[in-house]
């Protein structure tokens, strides 16, 4: 028997519990884990809400990163051997691969042995930011030293993995988030500028900051009203990169200003990249050539305990972090 997290209703963090289940051993190419660390993201709590791009059915598991030890391994695996210690490449689906465990099994091909250099907090902060910063800013946008990228919601995990890697490639962040309270913090973890989306003029803050020839890259997490300043202050040929919708508000599309500037908008999951094995490579050794480089290491917001996952799930929801929420087993 294992402890695992699970929930029967959709709701708030109330609905998380913790039970007592039987796991069934690893199947053919898959690898169990004890787990030391999750990584906490509002994937889940979406999922646990009911409104994710997955429909689980009730009760459900859920959890997308972690980090342990290989416990056990089906047939049929290579290249890894008991007590290893491992992080996990997030899967396509968290109701199929739930993390949420003291025991947790995964296909093996996304099982990374993560350097020595990161405790198990690190490693299971490591992978869903990382992974999701590289696929917009690199493989996608191909962001080039000296030109600037602007990103929104850059206190999270993700928008704190972003900044790390324009700056590991010589570009210039400029960190958008909702108040000024942020600022020093953000400045500290590498910021060039911050911007205070809802204490300034932020289409104005960025032309002058970027200079006439405007942002080529936009990496945004929010939508909503804020793609008309965003895209005003957008170079021509400029790339705006969508990998969330974190506003409760309509997003308009801004037509004309698209059309005169020839502007790519462009939706992005990150599973454009862990489902590509080619580009998954190169996301890895981009990663880990950063953390081995200490270019690249998550910010950790707060840990809590396995036994405080409802806790923690309002500490994550409560917009108060400057990175990642792990949990500790």
């Amino acid at each position: 028997m294992s402890r695992v997290i699970r929930f029967h209703r959709h709701g708030g963090p109330e609905v998380l519990l913790i039970e007592e289940a039987e796991l069934p051993l690893p199947g053919r190419g898959e690898i169990r884990i004890q787990v030391k660390a999750l990584g906490l993201n509002r994937a889940e709590a979406l999922l646990r809400k009911g409104s994710y791009i997955e429909t689980p059915g009730l009760p459900s598991g859920l959890g997308l990163e972690a980090a342990g030890v290989v416990e056990s391994m089906g047939a049929g695996v290579d290249g890894f051997s008991l007590g290893d210690a491992v992080s996990i490449i997030p899967p396509q689906s968290m109701v199929r691969w739930p993390a949420y465990g003291e025991l947790a099994t995964f296909p093996a091909d996304l099982l990374v042995k993560h350097p020595s250099s990161l405790g198990w907090v690190d490693a299971a902060a490591l992978w869903m930011p990382y992974l999701t910063a590289y696929g917009a800013l690199i493989d996608i946008a191909g962001l080039r030293p000296g030109e600037f990228v602007a990103i929104t919601a850059a206190s999270s995990s993700v928008g704190l993995a972003a900044i790390q890697i324009a700056n590991h490639v010589g570009a210039r962040p400029i960190a958008i988030t909702r108040t000024s309270a942020k600022r020093q913090a953000l400045l500290a973890q590498g910021a060039g500028d911050v911007l205070a989306a809802e204490e300034e003029d932020l289409e104005a803050r960025l032309k002058a900051i970027a200079g006439p020839q405007g942002v080529r890259v936009m990496f945004d997490a929010i939508g909503g009203p804020l793609f008309v300043p965003l895209t005003a202050a957008m170079a021509r040929g400029g790339m705006l990169i969508e990998y969330g919708g974190l506003s409760n508000e309509p997003t308009p599309f801004p037509l004309f200003t698209v059309l005169s500037k020839s502007l790519t908008l462009r939706g992005y999951l990150v599973h454009e990249i862990t489902g590509d094995p080619a580009r998954l490579e190169a996301a890895k050794g981009f990663i880990l050539d950063g953390v081995q480089k200490g270019a690249l290491r998550p910010v950790i917001a707060r840990t809590f305990a396995f036994d405080e996952i409802v806790e923690a799930h309002r500490f994550l929801e409560s917009n108060l972090q400057l990175g990642k929420v792990v949990v500790t087993l």
